[in-house]
């Protein structure tokens, strides 16, 4: 009686199962059906070239492709890339940037990146971006931000389906959506993980940090809590971007952490962004010998994970080894970008700690200076500074390289396992990871001779070529060319 009675439950929930699959199936393909009829309508589907060559539509879904970063470069050398060596590729780019035209975009790569596309781009405007803002989401801001990225995402699906979904900006649960509803091959670039292992790490260990704040890491159940989220969060992220074909990561660092939370090593290739480092090499390699003043040039936007404040503060430990007129050799340039009032008030407060320790005079902040200023300053400066912790690349530090400054990079993330590492057996830079360290490397390298210190420099400047336009090119093109024939 009861081995029957469990033999029909077990039965009905097998029907249920296969119930629920078929009805998910149904859904699925009308969607899919739904979505191709009518994105038909925003963007013309051409299917054969004039030459009779079958076309193949690229996607890259970069919602804020106006901005003119890192991110905005890779976007466009690799849609240049795709342009130069398939004529029958077709290039769409969804994008938020609804204030402006697709001439004006490409204007401002033109002036910005000095890249000029070989071919017109076609682009999705998207009215849902707000969606995907941080400002949107006060609390579980990550949750939020993916959430909204879904709703962005449909919009593109609406509008037009590619035959090949690049996410060239982070937005991983898009990728379920073009892969599942649209049949697209997918894949993405990733610059950095929405979440890692090292973020679940910190908060683990009641570490308070710059997203990990002092109200959460001092309380034993906000600490739980926030770790079961986060967990949650790292789960759904690692099955969104395990849906891709192909998968692009730009450094060491966010391809160990990817292959951690997506479980598709397999399909994950390092891809290094491309430095546009043409200028920067200009600058004389011995411009510093015989200069009075020693300065050490610190680049970077005035935002909480650069941690001006350890620059400051290892600044000061170093000088505290010199006597008063040594002191007044030594500089400490902190030339940065403010983005916002929040920043400006960073500013500030570091301005205050500078005052509090005494070091005012021999600290300089320059803001929102010109590129020719931006090159004086390079030429005029010893040391290159960053401290950035878990930088997942670090742009900055290849071109501190190029210019010819002898670079003190913190010990992790893209500058440790990347960048800063020995190039033809010889070194190319320091690493430091707290106060005393910066402020003995600093010593270490303000005693090195003018020929030790030049040799540094001509390594380091030859070791930043792994990091050019054409070498991204390649490992870009290697990467997509299997998905473009596939399609074809």
């Amino acid at each position: 009686m009861i081995f029957s009675f469990l033999s029909q439950m077990v039965t009905s929930l097998i029907l249920v199962c296969i119930g629920f699959i078929l009805l998910f199936t149904v859904a699925v393909l009308l969607l899919r059906y739904w979505v191709h009829r009518r994105s038909k309508y925003l963007l013309p589907h051409l299917k054969v070239s004039q030459k009779g060559d079958t076309i193949v539509t690229v996607g890259f879904f970069h919602p804020y492709c106006n901005a003119g970063g890192g991110g905005e470069r890779v976007l466009w050398v690799a849609v240049r890339a795709l342009q130069q060596r398939y004529p029958n590729v077709r290039c769409v780019v969804y994008t938020g940037d609804t204030y402006t035209s697709g001439q004006k975009i490409l204007e401002k790569a033109k002036q910005r990146f000095n890249i000029v596309l070989p071919k017109p781009v076609e682009f999705v405007f998207l009215k849902q971006r707000p969606w995907v803002e941080a400002k949107k989401y006060p609390v579980f801001t990550l949750l939020g931000q993916s959430l909204g990225s879904i709703i962005l995402g449909f919009e593109a699906l609406f509008s037009y389906v590619p035959d090949i979904y690049i996410d060239s900006m982070g937005y991983a649960f898009t990728i379920p959506l073009f892969r599942y509803f649209g049949g697209c091959k997918v894949g993405c670039y990733v610059h950095y993980p929405t979440i890692s292992t090292d973020m679940l790490e910190r908060v683990s260990q009641r570490e308070a940090t710059f997203n990990n704040s002092f109200f959460v890491s001092r309380s034993a159940l906000f600490t739980n809590i926030k770790l079961i989220y986060y967990r949650l969060f790292a789960a759904l992220y690692g099955l969104a971007g395990k849906r891709s074909d192909f998968i692009m990561v730009n450094s060491t660092w966010t391809f160990d952490h990817i292959k951690s939370l997506w479980q598709a090593g397999d399909r994950t290739v390092i891809v290094y962004p491309p430095c546009d480092v043409t200028e920067f090499i200009k600058i004389p390699l011995n411009h510093t010998s015989g200069n009075e003043l020693l300065n050490i040039i610190s680049i970077a936007q005035f935002r909480p994970e650069k941690d001006h404040q350890l620059q400051i503060k290892s600044f000061y430990e170093f000088l505290m080894k010199h006597t008063p007129p040594e002191r007044m050799r030594y500089h400490l340039l902190l030339v940065g970008s403010c983005r916002d009032e929040n920043d400006l008030n960073r500013v500030e407060m570091l301005q205050a700690l500078c005052e509090e320790l005494k070091i005012k005079d021999y600290v300089d902040f320059k803001l929102n200076v010109s590129f020719q200023k931006l090159m004086d300053l390079m030429a005029s400066s010893v040391i290159g500074l960053h401290t950035m912790q878990d930088e997942h690349f670090g742009i900055g530090v290849v071109e501190l390289m190029a210019s010819g400054t002898v670079v003190l990079a913190h010990n992790s993330g893209g500058p440790m396992l990347d960048i800063v590492t020995p190039y033809n057996g010889h070194k190319t830079g320091y690493l430091a990871n707290d106060v005393t360290s910066y402020a003995d490397a600093m010593e270490t390298i303000f005693k090195l001779s003018d020929e030790e210190k030049l040799k540094i420099r001509t390594n380091a400047r030859q070791s930043v070529t792994r990091f050019s336009e054409s070498e991204f090119e390649h490992g870009f093109l290697a990467v997509i060319d299997p998905a473009i024939k596939t399609v074809s």
